[in-house]
C-alpha cells in the first residue's frame, strides 16, 4: 500500500521559493483523486493554505518580513509513494485537519 506525499512550497514577497513535503502513511488506502480534491476544497483560489492550521511544518529558509511576507503556503502535488512517512499522522487524520480549517 503506497503512502501519499504532500508536495508544497512557501514563496516570499521577493518572490524567493522554498519547496516542501511531507509523507503520511494511508492505512485506509483512500484513493489519490479524493486526497486531491479535499486539499483543493480547502485551499483559497490560488491554492494557498496555512501551514499551521494543517500541521505543516515551516520551511521558510530567508527572513520574514511581516510587512512584507504572509503566512500562505501554496500547494504544489499529491502523489503515491514508496517512501516511508515523514509525519506521525496518517492521511486520513490530516485531511480531518484540512476539511476543519480551509482558507476561505
Amino acid at each position: 500500500m503506497p503512502n501519499i506525499k504532500f508536495s508544497f512550497l512557501y514563496r516570499d514577497a521577493a518572490n524567493y521559493k522554498t519547496f516542501g513535503e511531507v509523507v503520511f502513511a494511508n492505512p485506509e488506502n483512500l484513493p489519490l483523486a479524493s486526497i486531491r480534491q479535499t486539499i483543493v476544497d480547502a485551499c483559497n483560489a490560488d491554492q494557498n493554505f496555512e501551514p499551521v492550521r494543517w500541521g505543516i511544518p515551516n520551511i521558510r529558509t530567508k527572513p520574514y518580513d511581516p510587512d512584507l511576507d504572509h503566512d500562505w503556503f501554496e500547494f504544489e502535488n499529491v502523489e503515491e509513494t514508496e517512501e516511508g512517512s515523514t509525519i506521525s499522522m496518517d492521511v486520513t487524520e490530516w485531511l480531518g485537519w484540512v476539511k476543519s480549517n480551509p482558507l476561505w
